[in-house]
């Protein structure tokens, strides 16, 4: 016997030919690399929330890290569905150490996400408390343009 795990599931609406992608941070709109977005004809779908099971640090207040853990918080996010063919182009993209793994969100689907290395995040600011990237750049006055 070992330890079993469920399969996990795709949010119901991501498009025929897109993957969906949960971010948490520049990628998001209003965000300093929203454009990365849009020029991979990406699709937002919806606000989300992920599963209380994460942590969240600034990076040198450039971008947000989100690491799993057994008992985390809840993290704001976006879904959005991105074409197979521009999916590589925007994760190769993303900062060293940023990777993409399943990412759990409220509503019991989990979808591909960006989360970080754990290396990534040693000396770096705790966010957690904020809730998500959004709240704490704009509780910082950190500018994103």
């Amino acid at each position: 016997m070992g330890i079993t795990f469920p399969r996990p599931t795709e949010a119901p609406d991501i498009p025929e030919g897109h993957v969906g992608l949960v971010v948490n941070g520049g990628l998001m709109r209003g965000m300093r690399a929203h454009g990365r977005m849009i020029a991979a004809g990406a699709l937002f779908l919806r606000d989300v929330t992920t599963a209380p099971l994460y942590r969240l640090w600034s990076i040198g207040d450039r971008h947000p890290g989100m690491i799993r853990v057994a008992q985390g918080s809840a993290i704001a996010a976006e879904l959005y569905a991105i074409p197979r063919t521009t999916f590589p182009q925007v994760v190769e993209e993303e900062a060293p150490g940023l990777c993409v793994g399943r990412v759990p969100l409220s509503d019991g689907t989990a979808p591909l996400g960006v989360l970080i290395e754990p290396w990534r995040v040693e000396g770096m600011e705790e966010i957690t408390a904020y809730g998500g990237w959004r709240a704490f750049v704009e509780a910082k006055g950190i500018p994103q343009s």
